[in-house]
């Protein structure tokens, strides 16, 4: 059965199985490869992708749950509706040297622009709330949450 749906802003129609997860449709049949396994069980947030604009595990959405919506991976979220916040998020990002091994980082962006699309100048509670379960294997989450106070600060510019 055919899905319909938008991804980074492009029409797509994948017949797939319905009860696929999101996070294959869009690493294997789309060559979307910047959305990150991890656990398989909405544990670790690196599968973290934006669905109508809210981040979600896109391992445990199912390909028959987007049709008809959008998707936003971490290769199209800087030029959609939040592309000056993901700017701002990668700015701090390199400034900050967050990343060391990187893998989990295309998560924790996503879910920091979420969070920065839903409050501008978040509280370091808010900042706890909004990624807790996007786990950093190198533990870099002072530098995670400066970060995004620093994208915070500039407004999403």
């Amino acid at each position: 059965m055919a899905q319909n749906f938008t991804v980074n802003g492009q029409k797509k129609s994948v017949d797939v199985d319905p009860k696929m997860p999101l996070l294959w449709l869009l690493r294997d049949e789309l060559q979307l490869t910047g959305t990150k396994f991890g656990c398989g069980k909405a544990l670790c947030g690196a599968c973290t992708v934006h669905l109508d604009g809210q981040a979600v595990r896109s391992c445990q959405i199912q390909a028959r749950d987007v049709d008809g919506r959008d998707v936003t991976t971490i290769e199209g979220v800087a030029d959609g509706a939040s592309g000056d916040i993901a700017k701002a998020v990668e700015a701090a990002w390199i400034k900050l040297d967050v990343a060391q091994c990187g893998y989990c980082q295309p998560g924790q962006v996503m879910a920091a622009v979420g969070l920065l699309t839903q409050i501008s100048n978040p509280t370091d509670d808010d900042i706890d709330k909004a990624m807790d379960g996007n786990v950093c294997r190198c533990a870099t989450y002072h530098r995670i949450r400066a970060a995004i106070h620093m994208a915070a600060a500039s407004g999403g510019k």
